[in-house]
């Protein structure tokens, strides 16, 4: 249910229904709409309006420890959790792969539970899902890229251990609380619960599936809802993510063909963190697409994404993510191994191939954010086009 609340509550990840006062000082031309960044929040500040309609249910509420500010406070608050302690790729691969495994575990147990007819506990994954915010907040490219790394007969169990840290990263980038942060990562690991109960001749079948085999995949998102509704622990943004992550602000997705504003902050995150890691990984009928290509690709398809939310996505892991293949200036290609905080465009890299010679080259790591780099990228490439494969070793083994 929607409410009236101060302007100084505002905050990003807030769904605005309507603003208060003169349409004339609205600085937006819609007059619905999803607050994706502070610079929205402070436009509304700006133009003089003074409350704010929101809608809980498709964005963020107010919380309860934070009140509005005097009369007199001119910039909202924003609500950020403190950050973590960064560490390097190298030294957060061995923790993430730990981590990885027990999240498979832990995804292989709850499905079995439902194959099994016994309610799941939700509460039972808790410390999970804490494990991986951990993981992501110290270094956002190790778990999600490991978790990428699935192979076709693991694909289903790594999948939701993926899309939870790829939730986690998109909810730090948009600056969400702790508490939405652990929701957003929870609704990650439980969004194809509903696949548990999916055939697996239809689930593992290696060739394209005929309409009326989709037509029973399509059936998941009400599946995994209604087991939800009988577990213990799981709460309103798990059931709505689990239930909506396939719908398309177009409003051609499915289960209920929902439109933009129709569709929730968390589930508009789902379908783009589950879209992501589906198409970049090795699948019973298809082979991983490179992860830079996928967000080319991503971005090309209008109605959708939210495209704000899209563009928050991309900082979260980057136009090169990790273990893309990407060309330098020199005609020298390398692999992504870090992404760099500050610059989308000048992560850590490792040259391993000559495109002049058409021959590997003994491996060299670059910083291309280092003070007197010579070195940039200039585009992406093609693995199949140089007859590359097993990319991972370069950048999951180091040096």
């Amino acid at each position: 249910m929607s409410k009236w609340i101060d302007v100084r509550q505002l905050r990003r990840g807030m769904f605005v229904c309507e603003l208060g006062g003169s349409w004339i000082e609205n600085p937006f031309w819609r007059s619905k709409f999803l607050i994706t960044s502070d610079d929205d929040v402070r436009k509304i500040v700006d133009a003089g309006v003074k409350r704010v309609r929101i809608d809980p249910g498709r964005g963020l509420d107010v919380e309860a420890d934070a009140p509005a500010k005097a009369a007199n406070t001119t910039a909202p608050e924003i609500v950020r959790p403190a950050a973590p302690v960064r560490t390097s790729m190298d030294k957060e691969l061995a923790r993430a792969a730990r981590i990885c495994d027990s999240g498979k575990e832990a995804v292989v147990s709850m499905f079995q539970e439902v194959r099994m007819g016994k309610a799941i506990d939700i509460k039972g994954v808790g410390s999970l899902v804490e494990d991986i915010s951990a993981s992501v907040g110290r270094n956002p490219g190790a778990l999600v890229s490991l978790a990428r790394l699935k192979t076709k007969n693991d694909y289903t169990y790594m999948h939701s251990v993926a899309v939870c840290a790829l939730m986690v990263a998109l909810a730090k980038q948009l600056r969400l609380n702790e508490a939405q942060t652990r929701s957003a990562g929870l609704a990650g690991l439980l969004h194809d619960l509903g696949k548990a109960v999916t055939p697996d001749e239809i689930l593992n079948k290696p060739g394209k599936l005929t309409d009326e085999e989709f037509g029973v995949m399509r059936q998941h998102p009400l599946a995994g809802h209604a087991l939800l509704k009988e577990a213990r622990g799981a709460d309103a943004i798990a059931l709505d993510v689990c239930l909506h992550h396939h719908e398309k602000i177009d409003g051609s997705g499915y289960p209920h063909r929902l439109k933009d504003t129709e569709i929730s902050l968390f589930a508009k995150m789902g379908a783009i963190c589950d879209v992501y890691d589906a198409v970049t990984s090795e699948r019973p009928y298809n082979k991983g697409w490179d992860p830079a290509e996928t967000i080319r690709r991503m971005a090309e398809w209008t109605g959708h994404f939210d495209p704000k939310l899209f563009q928050l996505f991309i900082k979260s892991v980057g136009i090169y993510p990790v273990g893309s293949l990407v060309r330098l200036e020199s005609g020298k290609l390398a692999v992504v191994m870090e992404q760099n905080a500050k610059s989308l465009t000048t992560p850590r890299i490792k040259i391993f191939f000559s495109t002049k010679s058409n021959v590997q080259i003994q491996p060299e790591i670059l910083d291309l954010a280092r003070a007197g780099c010579t070195e940039k990228i200039v585009g992406r490439e093609s693995p199949e086009k140089w007859g590359l494969v097993d990319l991972e070793r370069l950048w999951v083994n180091g040096v």
